[in-house]
């Protein structure tokens, strides 16, 4: 069995084949369980510390990915909050295969999810993207979505300024073609945005959902809670709505549980998952003026995938 780790992922993985590699797989049979998070925090504490277990397979292997997060490490032990590991299995005979560093893997697919998303339900002349979060996936997020479009501006959007302006001077040297800024004014920016890309650990909606122009793509990938949310029910009311995983997404999407628990909308609305999304395009964006919101909270199949791409590559 392999030990792969976080260095041997980094250099095996690319969002220009890895975008292609997840769309392929979500439209042949895998299957997915509900993933389970267990809380580790007594009831009713404001602590959320959790244990999560994501399993899934398809025809080649096996998988299982775990994971801890304590979101308070950084602040009381100088650590990180999320440490991951995935365990892949061969699918013919059940063999061990290897134990894959989860947490870089969960970058990676991440970001290239949310590209994939971009990539079937935004407008293909979409030039100006807004990315909200300055944290760990930002940088993965801006080379994914510069991968599947023109993309001529990134707005970028964080609490810390210092971390914004670090961010824009490092993507400004990598992509000299493409003009990036610190947000100034949400409520104008949003206007003008093409792609509105949320990675943040917000409770509350990051803008008003009336702000929203004509043919605008929503993605919306940071909140994993019931009672929290990225955007507001206007922004799903509005939209078409799209979901890495119907399971998943109304177990844990507050996004959509909360404008659900309003009466305002239906989960019979929602247009598709991602494996309908790849496999049927005519569900796709219907006009240039339609907008489209794409929620996901994470699946383990796409965590497999990118494990096993690894796997593949080194093997070689």
């Amino acid at each position: 069995m392999k030990i792969i780790n976080a260095e041997q992922v980094h250099q095996n993985l690319n969002f220009e084949e890895l975008i292609l590699l997840l769309k392929q797989s979500f439209c042949r049979p895998f299957t997915m369980p509900q993933r389970r998070v267990y809380s580790l925090a007594p009831e009713q504490s404001e602590n959320h510390d959790a244990f999560a277990l994501l399993p899934s397979w398809n025809e080649e292997v096996i998988g299982n990915k775990a994971f801890t997060y304590f979101p308070d490490n950084a602040q009381q032990h100088d650590l990180p909050g999320l440490f991951s590991k995935i365990m892949l299995f061969k699918r013919q005979t059940g063999e061990p295969l290897a134990l894959v560093d989860g947490t870089s893997v969960t970058y990676w697919r991440t970001a290239a999810i949310s590209a994939l998303a971009s990539q079937l339900l935004s407008r293909e002349n979409s030039e100006n993207l807004m990315l909200f979060g300055t944290g760990n996936l930002a940088s993965y997020l801006v080379k994914a979505h510069l991968a599947v479009r023109d993309i001529k501006q990134v707005t970028l959007w964080g609490r810390n300024s210092a971390k914004v302006r670090k961010l824009i001077d490092s993507f400004s040297v990598l992509y000299p073609a493409v003009t990036f800024k610190a947000s100034t004014d949400v409520n104008h920016e949003v206007i003008s945005a093409d792609i509105i890309c949320c990675a943040t650990g917000a409770k509350t909606p990051l803008f008003d959902g009336n702000r929203l122009s004509a043919g605008c793509h929503i993605d919306c990938l940071g909140n994993h809670m019931t009672d929290a949310r990225e955007c507001d029910t206007t922004t799903v009311t509005r939209a078409r709505v799209f979901v890495d995983s119907l399971t998943n997404t109304l177990n844990e999407a507050g996004e959509l549980l909360i404008p659900m628990a309003e009466g305002a909308f239906n989960k019979n609305e929602i247009v598709g998952e991602l494996a309908d999304m790849c496999k049927t395009p005519a569900i796709l964006r219907q006009s240039n003026d339609e907008i489209t919101l794409f929620k996901s909270v994470g699946t383990a199949i796409s965590d497999l995938v990118a494990a096993h791409s690894v796997v593949v590559k080194l093997a070689k």
